[in-house]
């Protein structure tokens, strides 16, 4: 018989909001964009998702957004929260997400109603991924609070959590509704919070635009002093970037190309080799300090742009090495290309620089030039890269 060929195409859209005091009632993009959404026959919900550590910097925040909601017409807010711890801890913790499928369905969150996730990266994550699952799918509202999630995974289409002793083993591409990027959540993060989320600014703007990464290098003191209007331009940028590539190309990841994972195949592998000691921004700062001396040494990038590189990730305090990179001749890391290669499901695709604003991918690596890049920056000589050759 006669093969049928199916064939249809699926348009996503999704606005990114930036705005101060979300849940100020005379603040009214999140009520006009809820009252806009959707079929108006359908009587909605809205099921709240909090990080400990933003209810702990934000105690009152409940109550805002319960009155808040007295005031958005058509939808009911539930009236129980779920608080879920922060970090990345809690895309290990199974029950978790067992809790947040159980509240859907005791509250009945249906597929016209909402699931609304407040806090860093590694709640979104969580949140989406049973937002995803859920009913084949509820819909889902991303509140970032810290500068890593509102610059580049609060924005982005994957959804997910670690499972088997791997980072996103399970996972979803599941654009959320909207994105509402509140920066006075900004204000209560810690230095070490507010640094991390800068590295994922840098690795965007090394392998696609230059003049973003001097504009980084030129305000990278305001940046390191929590300047709120250089902040506040780094994240708007870093997250269009990121948005304009994941249009423009492979959004949900088919093939075996990530080149918005520059520097992470390291960071994915540190951050279980320091059992999550690290952030995962403070392990991408490694990683692109990693893959810097690595292009350096393949020949692709010259000692200036290199020493740029690495001076920028100093001058904002990251730290450039990790003993867990070393252990046992750094076979742990070095096994983590392949585990990085399982997880695209395809041939090995490694983003290295060229130069200052080009990517350029590359289908294997040589462990040599590994042990020797984790070496130099053990022995700090990244004070002057031409040590190194």
């Amino acid at each position: 018989m006669e093969t049928i060929q199916q064939r249809f195409t699926v348009t996503f859209s999704y606005p990114v909001f930036f705005t101060q005091q979300l849940f100020d009632p005379e603040n009214s993009q999140l009520r006009d964009f809820l009252s806009q959404y959707g079929e108006s026959d359908f009587h909605k919900k809205i099921f709240f998702c909090i990080d400990s550590g933003v209810l702990e910097a934000h105690p009152t925040l409940p109550d805002q957004i319960a009155h808040y909601f007295r005031s958005v017409k058509g939808i009911t807010c539930v009236p129980e929260w779920l608080v879920i711890p922060g970090g990345e801890a809690s895309k290990n913790d199974p029950d978790l997400f067992e809790q947040i499928v159980d509240a859907v369905d005791r509250f009945g969150i249906d597929r016209h109603s909402f699931v609304a996730a407040i806090g860093g990266g590694a709640v979104l994550d969580l949140v989406g991924y049973a937002a995803a699952v859920s009913h084949r799918g509820v819909k889902h509202i991303r509140i970032p609070t810290t500068v890593l999630s509102q610059n580049d995974s609060g924005v982005g289409v994957k959804n997910g959590i670690n499972y088997k002793g791997k980072k996103n083993f399970l996972g979803t591409f599941a654009p959320p509704i909207a994105v509402f990027n509140d920066s006075d959540f900004l204000r209560t993060l810690n230095d070490r919070d507010w640094r991390s989320g800068i590295s994922e600014a840098i690795k965007v703007a090394l392998i696609k635009d230059k003049a973003f990464f001097e504009w980084i290098e030129a305000n990278a003191f305001a940046l390191s002093q929590r300047g709120t209007e250089a902040m506040q331009y780094l994240i708007h940028r870093c997250a269009e970037l990121h948005i304009q590539h994941i249009s423009s190309g492979d959004p949900f990841e088919s093939g075996s190309a990530r080149p918005l994972d520059f520097g992470h195949w390291s960071a994915h592998k540190l951050e279980y080799l320091t059992n999550f000691e690290i952030r995962h921004g403070e392990a991408v700062a490694i990683g692109i300090a990693l893959d810097t001396y690595y292009s350096l040494l393949a020949g692709r990038l010259n000692q200036a742009d290199t020493q740029r590189v690495l001076s920028v990730l100093t001058q904002l305090g990251f730290e450039l090495y990790h003993p867990a990179l070393a252990e046992n001749d750094s076979f742990h890391l070095i096994n983590g290309l392949r585990e990085f290669q399982e997880h695209l499901g395809g041939r090995l695709t490694i983003t290295l620089l060229d130069a200052l604003g080009k990517g350029v991918e590359v289908h294997e690596m040589d462990n040599e030039l590994i042990q020797k890049s984790v070496a130099a920056l053990q022995g700090n000589t990244f004070e002057n890269v031409s040590e190194v050759l």
